[in-house]
């Protein structure tokens, strides 16, 4: 959800040199795109974390450095490797640590110490305050309210060759046939309330490859290889547990890219359906929607399904578990989204191919 701010970032800022700091795999997740000169990989987390952090940045004598996230420790490794401008959300009582610093939007109107604001948003907000900065702007005077995302800036991701290489290699272990359909499930998340039921995934399943004849790929971290295995099995032939055949963030990327259609629970995956435009369903439980808000490019068919649609918008679906429950959801409602994106983006396949 970054990926709009950093390409507005490159756009306006063609000459300069731009790196990005980041844990390990986000670079995977960013392979294949253009945002950056330089990539520097580093876990902030622990005491000497930001120490060492620095150290991987500081010998490039950064001007600017803007704080995507709102952590602690993020702002005292920009400062301990000594970039004199920080602009970053004046959060996580860090603000002393920031040159610029961003006061946090508020709305009265939403009973919650948390503000529901789409992190496109966000993100783009502080892109707004660098780009800013870069004209000439001092300190202090930039306006500190929202600035949302401007229409038409949209997710955008890569891929690599040796990503679409092993991903090849992963659809003929699990017996797709070249130029054959296949479909992603993706039924884990790191928070167990967030999953919609296993067993509702396999109906899914049986109904893509009875229905369409498509292969279904269920997809899942090495922790959820269990949850993968379970939903394969119970589905039946033609449905293959990704974590068994291996692969990395870089084939996963390119097996969503060509995927003729994703259901998925709030997780990674569903942005790289965004990033690649590919047809998809999404499942929000007790997760409130409006944080992960993000534009659909064009002609895209991708419908969002949330637990509770009558909830009123001055609450927070995170603040309201049981009646969000991800369980609401049933089963007919997720084969009557699938069937509507599939038939949406065949008929856009067909605009096309005449």
């Amino acid at each position: 959800m970054v990926t709009p701010a950093l390409r507005i970032i490159r756009r306006a800022c063609p000459g300069a040199l731009i790196g990005g700091l980041m844990r390990p795999g986000i670079d995977e997740v960013l392979a294949g795109t253009t945002f950056l000169d330089e990539w520097h990989i580093a876990r902030a987390s622990g005491v000497m974390g930001p120490k060492f952090a620095a150290a991987k940045v500081r010998p490039r004598r950064y001007d600017i450095a803007c704080l995507f996230t709102n952590s602690f420790s993020t702002a005292l490794t920009a400062r301990i490797a000594g970039i004199p401008r920080r602009i970053g959300f004046d959060r996580d009582v860090r603000g002393l640590l920031l040159t610029d610093p961003i006061d946090e939007p508020t709305d009265a109107s939403i009973q919650s110490k948390r503000v529901p604001i789409a992190a496109v948003d966000w993100y783009h907000t502080l892109a707004f305050r660098l780009l800013e900065v870069v004209k000439g702007d001092k300190p202090g005077t930039a306006s500190r309210s929202l600035v949302p995302l401007p229409t038409g800036e949209l997710v955008e991701l890569g891929t690599t060759a040796e990503g679409d290489e092993l991903a090849q290699n992963i659809l003929q272990r699990a017996g797709v046939e070249t130029g054959s359909g296949y479909a992603i499930l993706n039924p884990g998340g790191n928070n167990e309330a967030k999953r919609w039921p296993a067993e509702r995934f396999v109906l899914v399943a049986r109904h893509l490859r009875e229905r369409y004849g498509l292969t279904v790929l269920v997809n899942g971290s090495p922790n959820e290889a269990a949850l993968c295995d379970h939903i394969s099995t119970e589905s039946g032939a033609g449905c293959v547990a990704l974590p068994a055949l291996g692969g990395t963030i870089a084939s996963l990327k390119s097996l969503v890219k060509h995927a003729a259609v994703m259901v998925t629970n709030d997780t990674g995956p569903r942005y790289f359906a965004l990033g690649f435009g590919t047809p998809c369903v999404a499942l929000y439980g007790p997760t409130d929607v409006r944080w992960t808000q993000t534009p659909v490019p064009p002609g895209v068919a991708h419908e969002v399904i949330v637990a509770n649609p009558d909830l009123p918008k001055h609450l927070v679906a995170d603040d309201h578990p049981k009646e969000c429950a991800i369980t609401r959801i049933g089963i007919a409602h997720v084969i009557e989204a699938t069937d509507r994106v599939l038939a949406l983006s065949q008929h856009l396949r067909r605009v096309v191919t005449h």
